[in-house]
């Protein structure tokens, strides 16, 4: 496991899968994880909503994942997508991950779909923890998945001692609710990049980001002035970011952040169906919203964000 202690990384990546024609790109992945961890990157999520994890088969996620954990040999935490809406699926898959060698964490998401209950949450989830050799982070994201875990359910959950964290997408009163709850050691992350201040600020571990590959130099900035009692300058740095981290989800990510990066040179090609690529006006329309100017993407030149 990563010597870095979960609570300390405080900016995360969910780090998109670059693909190109003949499946995952690793050259362009290794090339955008050197980057993101130049810029003051203290851990990622691999396999991901934002890495179009459905869209993976069972062997591209374990080859994706043996290759990051490889890549990332130790410099910072690993949490790696492994839920479903099968619990024993994902007992089953998330002890074949936890062979690899460097994945710290499994991320295991509310089950989609099925539309659990507060009890049948707390089942599955403990049943997962149970029986799978890797501590778990539970993601609570209920705009994807039809349910919302309840913060009362967060913090049961946290007092397990294969549960080391939380990824939560819901609002701010709920998040204090589980920070101030939940037991010491349990991680209480934002999956919601407009909270990224809010969410440190309050006690939180801070966010696991999308914007962060476009942005992460200015939210290490914000997150380093936080640590430094410069309350102004954090708040100024997230009031700049909050439009443009709005804008990363204009459309269905990970389109916009994979349209930018193409922009920018790194090369991480298409998304996969049924997430399609942006096209020409949409691309305008996101350029425009990241102040940036309608023609940006018709530079021959790499994309600019600017300061």
């Amino acid at each position: 496991m990563s010597n870095t202690n979960l609570k300390q990384a405080d900016l995360m990546t969910a780090i998109i899968t670059p693909f190109d024609e003949h499946g995952i790109n690793y050259q362009s992945l290794d090339r955008l994880t050197e980057h993101l961890l130049s810029l003051g990157n203290k851990g990622f999520v691999v396999g991901g909503t934002t890495g179009e994890t459905p869209t993976l088969s069972h062997d591209e996620k374990l080859a994706l994942y043996e290759h990051f954990a490889k890549l990332i040999n130790g410099r910072v935490p690993v949490i790696a997508g492994t839920g479903s809406n099968n619990t024993q699926e994902t007992i089953e898959f998330t002890n074949e991950v936890a062979q690899i060698e460097g994945i710290d964490y499994a991320l295991v998401v509310v089950p989609p779909y099925n539309k659990p209950n507060q009890r049948g949450m707390i089942a599955h989830f403990t049943a997962v923890a149970d029986q799978v050799d890797l501590p778990i982070i539970i993601y609570n994201i209920p705009g994807r998945t039809g349910v919302k875990m309840a913060q009362e359910t967060v913090v049961t959950l946290s007092q397990h001692p294969n549960i080391a964290g939380v990824k939560q997408c819901a609002s701010m009163e709920e998040f204090e609710y589980i920070v101030e709850n939940s037991s010491d050691d349990f991680a209480v992350f934002s999956g919601e990049d407009n909270q990224a201040f809010i969410a440190k600020a309050l006690g939180g571990a801070g966010v696991i980001s999308v914007a962060a590959h476009l942005y992460a130099k200015q939210m290490r900035a914000m997150y380093d002035a936080l640590d430094n009692g410069e309350l102004a300058t954090a708040a100024k740095l997230q009031r700049w970011l909050t439009p443009r981290m709005q804008a990363c989800f204009m459309y269905p990510s990970p389109s916009p952040i994979k349209a930018v990066m193409n922009a920018q040179g790194f090369e991480v090609g298409p998304c996969r169906l049924p997430i399609v690529s942006l096209n020409d006006e949409e691309k305008q329309t996101l350029a425009q919203a990241l102040g940036l100017g309608q023609d940006a993407f018709s530079h021959e030149l790499p994309l600019d964000l600017g300061e």
